[in-house]
């Protein structure tokens, strides 16, 4: 799947639910089914800098495309980076860098996030970005 049906798909789940609270749950959820980074990469090299929570995030390249692990130390921001992996991981360095991230204003994100967690999102997003640059320029 290319990123945008990965994230149309997201826009489409999340629609399913009438307000924030059921949207917050299914974030914790999603937190949880997250491909959990290996104790071996929390450290402080890859925990996201603007984030309020701990998050740490890990890439590699496998078949010229980036996959991604991560954690984080509070379900909810555990949640929003499920949501960035699942969009992200497991596609080619380019395509994450041209990305649109305006799934994330579809389902509403950004405006109910405090605005700590707002700008850890785009650490997030920025980090997840800057790991696809650093593989693309191995390629080329």
């Amino acid at each position: 799947m290319t990123i945008e049906e990965i994230q149309n798909e997201i826009i489409d789940e999340f629609s399913m639910f009438e307000d924030w609270e059921e949207r917050y749950q299914y974030m914790i959820d999603l937190g949880k089914t997250l491909p959990l980074i290996q104790e071996q990469f929390k450290t402080d090299d890859h925990i996201i800098k603007g984030c309020q929570s701990k998050v740490w995030v890990h890439a590699e390249m496998n078949d010229d495309k980036v996959e991604f692990t991560a954690d984080s130390d509070a379900i909810i921001t555990k949640g929003i980076i499920a949501i960035l992996i699942r969009a992200f991981s497991n596609q080619h360095p380019k395509d994450i860098i041209e990305a649109n991230t305006d799934f994330i204003d579809k389902i509403g994100l950004k405006e109910h996030l405090s605005p700590t967690r707002a700008n850890g999102l785009v650490s997030m997003i920025k980090q997840l970005k800057m790991y696809a640059i650093a593989y693309q320029t191995q390629l080329n």
